[in-house]
This record gives C-alpha cells, sequence and structure tokens, in this order.
C-alpha cells in the first residue's frame, strides 16, 4: 500500500493506494498517530481495492481521535467493494461516508 498525504492549514488528506488488511494497516495507523493541529481528517478511498477489519480499526482509532479533539473526519470515494465492508459492519453509523 502507499499512503498520499496532503496538508492545507488544518485540514489533512490522506489517500491510500491499494490494499488496507493487517500487513499495511500499521502503516496507516502511523500517519494517523499525531493528529495535533488537524480539525479536518479527510480519508480519500477512491484509490484503495480492499479494507479488512485491520483497516477498519485504523478508520475507528481516528475517528476517535477526532471526536476527543472536538474535529471531524469523513471518508471519500469509496468504491462498492469498500462501501460494502462500512454498511455490513454498521460503520457507516459511526462515520460520514461520502
Amino acid at each position: 500500500m502507499t499512503i498520499n498525504r496532503q496538508k492545507d492549514g488544518a485540514t489533512l488528506t490522506i489517500s491510500p493506494v491499494g490494499r488496507l488488511d493487517t500487513t499495511s494497516a500499521p502503516e496507516l495507523q502511523d500517519e494517523i498517530a499525531n493528529l495535533d493541529g488537524v480539525s479536518e481528517l479527510i480519508f480519500d478511498l477512491a484509490s484503495l481495492d480492499y479494507l479488512s477489519s485491520a483497516g477498519l480499526r485504523v478508520f475507528l482509532s481516528a475517528q476517535k481521535a477526532m471526536n476527543a479533539s472536538g474535529g471531524r473526519m469523513t471518508i471519500r470515494n469509496p468504491n462498492d467493494v469498500v462501501r460494502n465492508v462500512f454498511d455490513i459492519t454498521g460503520c457507516t453509523d459511526i462515520f460520514t461516508v461520502v
């Protein structure tokens, strides 16, 4: 997996490319380890092909961090396979998925 990161003021956009699974989830977790100064976190999943439960845990961790800081998190552009993971697990009730 490749992770593209773009910061614009207090907005951080993270765009993972490839598969987010047990092997690559720690790399994405490292990307969100320090969200100081970030009030809006956007995950652009347009290039994410696969999402496992390990990857889902990273998104849950990010959402928890953003809730604690008063920020907001948005997940954008999931393909049908990735959106299905959010739907089946009930995470569309937790995340803003557009």
